[in-house]
Formats: structure tokens, sequence, C-alpha cells
């Protein structure tokens, strides 16, 4: 079915006291996005360009955003129709309206899906979302004729005690004919406990009007989850990992324990890779098949090949090839490219390098603004001596080089193809193809000088 027609209108004005929080409360994040993105994706089954309400922090959405989204300033936060009514002048024109709120990121596309079409195929002026757990939260109640017609919502504070009793309870998901709601935004008045204005009684209007009022029910209550504090965002964020987990295992990727394994909404993960608890995958990460991520990892924004493992390491908008070996306890840091068939070992740390395919960097190295060709043996505890006090810059090796252990070479300097680096060594100046550079003092040996430094010690 085609939604050209429809207008999307999302509410995202609350202050969110209760996040005690300086950042609204629709940009705090779960899963890797906020949670007023999530809803948007659910969203865009039904509109292409939602549109969002914002009150207080608007600078902030609107950075954040951009041109995401269309936008309408509720200047005062007067109820949940007095935010329809500020962005009435962006769905005038529409077909269908369908107003949501922005802090249940749970909602799944395919349920707005459903309640859009099934307005739209039995012509009714109002399609609610319903539910009817056996637990009933302070949600408002659905409140039906002796026909069994919607009459009305009536919310949790302005509920009696006998209406608190009706199982069938609203949970905030609307769509309208844009028609009726203009008709029934313009009867609303604030006449309820919080002197606001309640969406929620455009259904006893359109009801009094003889507008057609209907429902549909959702089966998990769950996803009409909505985020008010720091509590309900954990929960909201567990459920969305959950689901995330789920669709990457259904696609054939391994988790020893999905509820510790922590991955964001946009990471891609190839067939047959293996990830281990207390793994952090985030970002728009891609990893390939067969990859193995160990315990402790966390990965950020990172390409990673096919069959790499990668060992409680820290990966930051890095790239990686294929059948490499990363850690335990690298540090990869931007800019690194490192290629296939490479060794990067422990406690190595890499910035703004690339490092060519069979290169091996095995332990306790530093490589900082470097460009390493293949086939190079990187030994232990070498230094890229990259910055000068006032500046970076580049140290090229060349394939096949040999970088003796406690080298330092300082940048810029260049390693020739096939030279040899003495273990010890401060480069300087550039080293010939084939050449071997040595730079020591010399050693000098004293017999028995320790014995002599013991006895006067002790004395």
């Amino acid at each position: 079915m085609e939604y050209t027609e429809v207008k999307v209108v999302i509410m995202a004005a609350g202050e969110g006291t209760r996040m005690k929080s300086s950042l609204p409360k629709v940009l705090h994040r779960a899963a890797g996005k906020t949670l007023v993105e999530w809803v948007a994706d659910a969203a865009h089954a039904v509109t292409e360009k939602p549109i969002l309400v914002y009150g207080n922090g608007g600078d902030a959405i609107l950075q954040k955003f951009g041109d995401a989204f269309e936008y309408a300033y509720q200047a005062q936060r007067l109820g949940t129709g007095h935010a329809v009514m500020a962005a009435k002048d962006k769905f005038l024109k529409s077909n269908y309206t369908v107003v949501m709120a922005g802090d249940m990121p749970l909602i799944r596309p395919e349920t707005l899906k459903r309640l859009v079409d099934e307005a739209i195929s039995t012509d009714c002026d109002c399609m609610l979302l319903t539910a009817s757990p056996e637990n009933t939260p302070a949600y408002g109640r659905i409140i039906r004729d002796k026909d069994g017609h919607i009459c009305r919502i009536v919310e949790e504070r302005d509920a009696t005690q006998e209406q608190k009793r009706i199982k069938e309870l609203n949970v905030s998901f609307y769509c309208f004919k844009t028609t009726a709601l203009l008709y029934a935004l313009e009867q609303l008045r604030p006449e309820n406990a919080q002197h606001e204005y309640y969406l929620t009684d455009c259904i006893q209007v359109l009801y009094a009007a003889r507008k057609d009022v209907r429902s549909i029910k959702i089966d998990n209550m769950q996803e009409c989850m909505g985020v008010n504090t720091r509590v309900q965002l954990a929960e909201a964020e567990a459920a969305l990992r959950a689901r995330i987990n789920e669709k990457l295992m259904l696609c054939g990727v391994s988790m020893i324990d999905p509820a510790n394994t922590y991955i964001e909404a946009d990471v891609e993960i190839g067939q047959d890779t293996l990830v281990y608890p207390g793994v952090v995958i985030e970002g728009k990460t891609k990893i390939g098949s067969g990859c193995t991520i160990f315990q402790g990892s966390r990965i950020n924004n990172s390409i990673i090949g096919d069959g790499t493992t990668v060992e409680n390491s820290v990966l930051l908008y890095a790239k990686i090839g294929n059948y490499t070996k990363v850690g335990p306890n690298a540090y990869l840091r931007p800019g690194t490219n490192i290629g296939d068939h490479c060794r990067i070992g422990d406690f190595v740390e890499i910035k703004n390098a690339i490092i060519g395919d069979g290169t091996k960097v095995s332990h306790l190295t530093y490589v900082g603004d470097a460009k390493l060709g293949e086939d190079i043996n990187i030994g232990c505890g070498v230094v890229f001596v990259n910055f000068d006090g006032k500046e970076k810059k580049i140290t090229t090796v060349e394939d096949g080089a040999f970088i003796g252990c406690n080298t330092n070479l300082i940048s810029p300097v260049n390693v020739g193809k096939g030279a040899y680096i003495a273990a010890g060594t401060t480069v300087t100046k550039d080293v010939p193809p084939d050449a071997l550079a040595i730079g020591r003092a010399k050693e000098l040996i004293k017999t028995g000088w320790a014995k002599g430094r013991y006895k006067i010690h002790r004395e």
C-alpha cells in the first residue's frame, strides 16, 4: 500500500524531568541510537519524513538531526493535544495523520504499518492501537458504549476506581483521518486534572460527532513501553539489544552469551563469526565472515575482513584485512589500515598508519603516522617517534625490512626495502635498501666492578 498521503507527528517536547538530565529526553541513546531515532525508524514504514514536535533543547535537536525531520515548535507544554496543534500546518494537506510519542523506542515498523493499513482499509475516522495485558500499568482506559463502540479514553489520573478496573488500554498510537483530527482539535478544552489539552479527548469529540473510531490490539505490550527514567532507559536498551542479537544470530552469527554481548543497531556481521561475552561493537562497524571476537574487545566504527581474530583489544575507526590477528590488548586508533595475514600483538598501539599484507607488529610497540609495506617484522619495544613538538611527521618502512627490538625511528625517515635495523638503534637518517643500520653506544665491560660496589655499600 502506498503511503504518500500519510503524515506522522512525533511528540518530543516533553521536559523529561524524571531522567534527571540536562539533555532532552529523546536524545538519550539506547543500543546505538537516540530514542527518537528508533521511533523515526518505525515511522519510515509509512512516511518519508516525520514531523518532530520539539520544545526545550531545540537547538540540540535541530543540530543533531538536521533535515531528517520536518519540525514544529511547541513553545508551551500544555499537553499532547497542544503538541499536535503546534504541528497542524505541517499535516493540513495529508489524508491521514499518525500521532505517536518520541520516547517509545520499542515500537516496530510492522506494527505501525498494520495500524495505518487497517485505518485506510476500513475507512474509519480514527484507528487506535490498544492492549489488554493481565497486569494493567498506569495507562489511559478505553471506554466503550453498550454496543461496543469506543466512545472515549480516560487517563489514569482522571479515572474512577471502576474505570481503573478496565483491562483495555490506550497505548498512545493513533491514525486519524486528517479532516477528523483537525475537527477534533478545534473542540479540545483543558478541562481535566492537569489543565492540559489531551489528545485522548479527541476520541470523545469524534464519538459525539458520530465519527467512526476503531482499534486493533497489540499482543506485545513491550512495544509500547515509554522511557521516563534511567531505569526504563536501561530496560529499553536491553530489549533493543536482544532484538539486534537475535537478528544477527538468525543470520548466522554465533554468540556464546547474547545477554552479555553489546552490539549496536547499525553493526553488520558476517556468517560464522563467533562473538564472545563482554564484547562491545558500536557505530557502523562491519565484520566479515568466520571471525572470532574474544571477550573484552571494543570495536567502534571499524571494518574487519574475513577470518580475522580480535582479542581483548580496542579498535576505533580502524580497518583490518582478512585473516589478521589482533591482540591481546592492542589499541588501534583512527586512521589505522591493516592488510591481510598480519599480526598485531599484545600492547601494540597504532595510529594513522598503513600496514601492508603479512607484516608483523608483535608486541610492546607504538606505530604512529607511518607507512609500512609488506612482510615486515617489527620487533618488541619499537617506537615510531612521530612528533617533534610542533607537528606530526611520517616514517616509511618498505617491504621485507626487519626492525630490531628497542629501535627508535625518528620521523621523517625512510627504511628501504629489505633493510635491517639492529636492536637498540635510534634511526635519524634514511636507511638504503638491503643495508644494516646500527646505532648503539660501544659496550664497555669493567671486570669486578660490581663486587667492589657491593663492598663499599656494606661498609
